[in-house]
């Protein structure tokens, strides 16, 4: 990642040009921006024009993306109301088992996916297209192999949440659920792929389909084995390891229906080739998201040994979940964001990758602003809706100015990390949540919270810190980036990783 050189200005957009090849040098100097760039902006005229044009590019990607992410997310929600008519040790295991077990191991293997996100723009972008179907298939291998590794944590769940502080009797509960959940590992290591891959080709709508009809199939399959037959937490572990094959087999049926054209040409030992490079990238993504994932993970753990823990963590809960659903409108824009900035870069127009993240930053950052002003509104009404304990409600009235706060930058801090997926900087980016979350926001919020006593306030004003500190650098760069050279990097990066596809060149041009 080039930081030197921000001279470009914003340019004037063609809207639909296909994508095609280029021949850019990957020196910046010799760099030549594709003719459908966007054109220099030289009023507020100019401006709105241009950004009407983006958002209506950006929102046909994010608005079936937010409809899958919600569906997708909702099938765990589904399981667990249902298990809460079952029993309490029942809800406790999906709870556990799904927010701990399940929790680490999707964000695992959607890190080790987001590989995908990168190349597959990437290369859609420059009209490589044969290539994305190789991308998969070499993902299919890295995340099944994964999902070997990962099965041992589904073995020996009972163990490991006994081990950091679950009750014998929840814990069980839970690792005998998590055994019976082992095939949705197999699941997620086919389906992340495809997702990406479908991605890549703005074909979101398809999938938005899929999820929509998975998830009223799997409501009905959950309350016919879970209530109805009585199975229990059998029937639960079987509705959802039906529902995301379902989802897997779907997708599969869609692509080898022919609608992804060159996309897919068949199966490919070239799948096999050059795994190591894709490892690294993969493994990047993976170390990214997961830092991000267990950081917030790490609030609720931390809470749990306060005093009144029962009632923190609660409130916390209640936070959490509001932040979740929040989230989910953030993640639509972050994959549209990811598409649309792989795809430009790919295609040489830097600048109308530029103007993509201007537009969706400002437009992600309005939404976080209204949903705190409507919670802060709201502020003596909405925990009610949550909880019955006028003690939990009173916290999360005193907790709501910094979820309304986390809730702002939770929606700019996703659509960056797309921006970083879509350009490739995973590395980097791991580096400086590694260094914000762990060396700067943990330590503060634990002193906080428990050195100076603020509690679980302390704690989340710590961590939120430590967020804060990381946006603001991934604000600074996206703003120093030059663009042009990672226009020119993007090129780079598809002749190495895929010239094969197309070019057959020998193993001496294959990146390793």
């Amino acid at each position: 990642m080039d930081l030197n050189g921000v001279g470009q200005p914003l340019l004037s957009s063609a809207v639909g040009a296909a994508p095609r090849q280029h021949s850019v040098n990957s020196s910046t100097a010799s760099f030549t921006a594709d003719e459908n760039d966007i054109k220099p902006i030289n009023s507020p005229r100019d401006f709105f024009r241009e950004f009407y044009v983006e958002t209506k590019k950006l929102w046909r990607l994010a608005g079936p993306a937010i409809f899958m992410s919600l569906c997708q997310y909702s099938l765990g929600a589904v399981t667990q109301l249902f298990a809460g008519h079952v029993s309490t040790i029942a809800l406790a295991a999906v709870a556990v088992e799904n927010s701990i077990i399940a929790g680490f191991s999707m964000g695992a293997m959607l890190g080790m996916g987001c590989a995908l996100e990168t190349l597959c723009g990437q290369a859609f972008g420059a009209g490589r297209i044969d290539m994305l179907g190789v991308y998969m298939q070499r993902s299919w291998v890295i995340l099944n192999c994964t999902a070997i590794l990962l099965m041992f944590l589904y073995i020996f769940a009972a163990p490991f949440l006994k081990l950091i502080g679950q009750q014998a009797e929840i814990a069980e509960a839970a690792g005998t659920l998590a055994i019976y959940m082992i095939p949705q590992l197999f699941a997620y290591a086919f389906n992340f792929p495809m997702a990406k891959f479908l991605q890549a080709q703005s074909k979101m709508m398809a999938m938005a389909v899929i999820s929509g009809i998975v998830l009223v199939i799997h409501t009905s399959l959950s309350w016919l084995l879970m209530i109805k037959l009585g199975w229990g937490l059998v029937g639960a572990a079987v509705a959802l390891n039906s529902s995301w094959f379902l989802i897997v087999v779907s997708q599969m049926a869609y692509i080898l229906s022919g609608t992804c054209g060159r996309a897919w040409s068949g199966f490919s030992w070239g799948a096999f080739r050059n795994l190591w490079g894709f490892v690294r990238l993969s493994l990047a993504s993976a170390v990214m998201l997961c830092l991000e994932i267990w950081y917030y993970m790490a609030l609720i753990l931390f809470a749990g040994y306060l005093k009144n823990a029962e009632i923190a963590v609660d409130a916390l809960s209640i936070c959490m979940n509001i932040v979740g659903w929040a989230v989910m409108l953030a993640m639509g824009l972050n994959a549209a964001i990811s598409v649309r900035v792989s795809n430009e870069l790919g295609a040489a127009r830097p600048r109308t990758a530029k103007f993509s993240v201007v537009v969706v930053a400002l437009e992600s950052t309005l939404i976080g602003l209204v949903i705190s002003l409507a919670l802060i509104l709201t502020r003596n009404d909405y925990p009610s809706l949550f909880t019955e304990s006028h003690e939990v409600q009173s916290l999360v009235d005193k907790l709501t100015p910094i979820l309304a706060v986390c809730i702002i930058i939770n929606n700019l801090q996703p659509i960056l990390s797309g921006v970083a997926i879509g350009a490739g900087w995973q590395a980097f980016v791991a580096y400086v949540n590694i260094a914000c979350y762990y060396l700067f926001g943990m330590p503060m919020g634990l002193i906080l919270g428990y050195k100076l006593g603020f509690g679980v306030q302390g704690i989340w004003i710590g961590m939120i810190s430590g967020t804060f500190v990381q946006t603001i650098i991934l604000l600074l760069m996206v703003y120093k980036t030059n663009w042009n050279k990672e226009a020119a990097t993007a090129t780079d990066r598809i002749k190495k990783w895929g010239g094969e596809v197309a070019d057959q060149p020998q193993p001496s041009d294959i990146e390793s």
